[in-house]
């Protein structure tokens, strides 16, 4: 049967809008504290992996919150000073040298269980984006795609961004001439051409393909 003319012209899908459901069935059957839980910066050439743990208040949860890959700069920071404000928050990083010494993932996950266990309150139950979740010290729920669906999630993804996009933003002014401030470290064109002339600095994962190849080049 040959598509109709609305089936063809049929507008995009919207994007989902992240829930309180998760959170709400856990504190239903009898959880005090639900935590969502995100990292920013796995796949960048330089800087350290960020992760966020966040309990938000059921009575005070920020308007807009989503995915922070799909909100302005402006915008997650507006709604960054919010949950500061508003909800318990935890931040930690794992840097490029222990990224270099024990691997991005398990980095990642280390950074996911600092965050976790800083919060002020244990939680119940930590919602975690993606499939690969860390041993906590609480039951770990894993969601796939859970910074657009999960609001607890997408606080967390906000937290984790912002906060790494201020890390990248001080590393600049202490290596100069990488453009660490537009980038944030990932392997752009910009990025590239400036560690070809300057080399690899502190802040480089020297375990990541290109800066390793560089950095042999280099020796």
């Amino acid at each position: 049967m040959p598509f109709g003319r609305d089936s063809v012209n049929a507008a995009p899908m919207a994007a989902p809008v992240p829930s309180y459901d998760q959170e709400a069935d856990a504190l239903a059957h009898g959880a005090r504290f639900v935590a969502g839980v995100d990292e920013a910066g796995r796949g960048p050439l330089a800087g350290p992996v960020v992760a966020a743990a966040v309990i938000l208040d059921s009575t005070a949860i920020p308007d807009g919150l989503a995915d922070s890959k799909a909100l302005a700069p402006q915008r997650r920071a507006e709604l960054f000073e919010a949950l500061i404000a508003g909800a318990r928050i935890s931040i930690a990083i794992s840097s490029a040298r222990e990224i270099d010494r024990i691997n991005i993932r398990q980095a990642t996950l280390a950074a996911m269980r600092r965050a976790v266990s800083g919060l002020s309150q244990t939680p119940c139950l930590a919602l975690v984006d993606g499939n690969d979740c860390p041993e906590l010290c609480c039951p770990v729920r894993p969601v796939v795609g859970g910074d657009a669906v999960c609001l607890s999630i997408a606080a967390a993804s906000i937290v984790a961004k912002v906060s790494r996009d201020r890390v990248m933003a001080r590393l600049a002014l202490s290596h100069s001439g990488y453009g660490f401030e537009t980038h944030k470290g990932y392997s752009t064109p910009q990025h590239l051409a400036a560690l070809a002339q300057l080399g690899p600095c502190p802040a480089h994962r020297r375990s990541f393909a290109p800066v390793a190849r560089l950095a042999l080049e280099l020796d």
